[in-house]
C-alpha cells in the first residue's frame, strides 16, 4: 500500500478544462471515493492516477516516486472498469491469470496466486466458465480478481457497480470494502452513487467543474457540508433563505421564515448577515413537544416507503420535508392535520450564500 499525492493537476479537452488545479493527499492504505455528477472531472482524475491521461500541468506520487509521465504497467496499479472488460473467448482462470502472464511470473507461481485471487473474491468454483456463462455480479467479482492478483500497491475502481441492479450493488459494496481492507490496499473509486460513497469510502472528495469542492469523511460531508452544493449532491435537504443575527462561539442565531433558529455550527459559518439554512428531512422531528426550534406546520402529503414515511408540510409559505421511521409515527399524518415540528440546534447547518 501507498500515499497517493495529487499536486495541482490541470487537463484540457481542447478548451474544456477538465481538471482544474486538482489536489488531494490520499493517505496510504485508505478507501477514497472520487464522486460528483457526470462531467465534473473524477473519470479524468482517476485516469489520470492511473496513467491513460498524462497532466497538462502538475504532479502524481506515489509515496516518494514522481509517476506523473510514467505509462500504466509501470505505476503498479490495478483497474476495475465499469463494464468489466473480461475476455469474452478466454475462462474465468484465464482471464484473471492474464495480467500475469504479461508480467512473466512463472507458471506455478501464477497458478497458486490465481486461486488464491479466485478464493478472495468467492469464484474458485466458476475457474472454467467463460464470463458469458456468469451473473453481472460474478463478472464484477473476476473483474476485481484480475485486478487484485498482481498485488497493486494501489487498486483503482471507475464505477464499478453501476451496471449492477440494486440489491447486487448492495452486496459488492460491502465484498468491495472487505476485499480492500484484506489486501491492504489503498483504492481509489469513482461513482456518482451517494449512497455507495456514505457507506464504503474512508474518506472522499465531491467535485464539481473539475475542482475539488470538499473533502472529508463520509459523516463529516454529509451533516456539515461546506456549501449548499454539497449538501445538495449528497441527499435531500431543505435550503431556507435566513439571516444570522447573532453570534457567540459555535453557535448561531437564525432568522427564518419558519421562526428563530439556533445553529450549532463548524468551520467558517457566516457570523452576521444573509445566509442559506440547510436542514435535512430526517432531522426534522414531527409532533415534537417542546425545546429549542419549534415551528407549527400542516401536513400536505404522506409518502409511505416502507420503513419510513416521506411527509410533505407547509409553515406559512414555505414548504418543508421530512422523513420519519414509519413506526415512530404515533398518529395518522393526514393531509390538513396540524402538527409541531422540531430540529436540533446540531442540525441546522448555516451555509454562506
Amino acid at each position: 500500500m501507498i500515499p497517493v499525492s495529487i499536486e495541482r493537476v490541470v487537463k484540457c479537452f481542447g478548451r474544456v478544462r477538465a481538471l482544474d488545479d486538482v489536489s488531494l493527499e490520499i493517505e496510504r492504505g485508505e478507501l477514497f471515493f472520487l464522486l460528483g455528477p457526470s462531467g465534473c472531472g473524477k473519470t479524468t482524475l482517476l485516469r489520470t492516477i492511473a496513467g491513460f491521461y498524462e497532466p497538462d500541468a502538475g504532479r502524481v506520487r506515489f509515496g516518494e516516486r514522481d509517476v506523473t509521465f510514467l505509462p500504466p504497467q509501470r505505476r503498479d496499479t490495478g483497474m476495475v472498469f465499469q463494464n468489466y472488460a473480461l475476455w469474452p473467448h478466454m475462462t474465468v482462470e484465464a482471464n484473471v491469470a492474464f495480467g500475469l502472464r504479461v508480467r512473466r511470473v512463472p507458471r506455478a507461481e501464477r497458478r497458486q496466486r490465481v486461486a488464491e485471487a479466485l478464493s478472495l473474491v468467492r469464484m474458485s468454483e466458476y475457474a472454467r466458465r467463460k464470463p458469458n456463462q456468469l451473473s453481472g455480479g460474478q463478472q464484477q467479482r473476476v473483474a476485481l480478481a484480475r485486478a487484485l492478483v498482481i498485488r497493486p500497491q494501489c487498486l483503482l475502481l471507475d464505477e464499478p457497480l453501476s451496471n449492477l441492479d440494486a440489491k447486487l450493488r448492495l452486496e459488492m459494496r460491502g465484498e468491495i470494502r472487505r476485499l480492500c481492507k484484506e489486501a491492504g490496499l489503498t483504492a481509489v473509486y469513482v461513482t456518482h452513487d451517494q449512497k455507495e460513497a456514505l457507506s464504503v469510502a474512508d474518506r472522499m472528495a465531491v467535485m464539481f467543474g473539475g475542482r475539488i469542492a470538499q473533502v472529508g469523511t463520509p459523516r463529516e460531508l454529509y451533516r456539515r457540508p461546506g456549501s449548499a452544493a454539497v449538501a445538495d449532491f449528497l441527499g435531500e435537504t431543505n435550503f431556507i433563505a435566513a439571516t444570522v443575527t447573532q453570534a457567540a462561539g459555535d453557535r448561531r442565531t437564525v432568522e427564518t421564515p419558519l421562526g428563530v433558529l439556533e445553529a450549532v455550527v463548524a468551520g467558517d459559518a457566516p457570523r452576521v448577515g444573509p445566509c442559506t439554512v440547510s436542514i435535512r428531512p430526517e432531522a426534522v422531528a414531527v409532533e415534537a413537544a417542546s425545546g429549542p426550534n419549534v415551528f407549527g406546520a400542516r401536513v400536505v402529503e404522506t409518502v409511505y416507503l416502507g420503513e419510513s414515511l416521506q411527509v410533505t408540510l407547509t409553515a406559512g409559505a414555505l414548504v418543508v420535508r421530512a422523513m420519519l421511521l414509519e413506526r415512530a409515527a404515533t398518529t395518522v399524518l393526514r393531509a390538513g392535520t396540524e402538527v409541531q415540528c422540531r430540529v436540533d440546534p446540531q442540525d441546522v447547518v448555516v451555509l454562506r450564500e
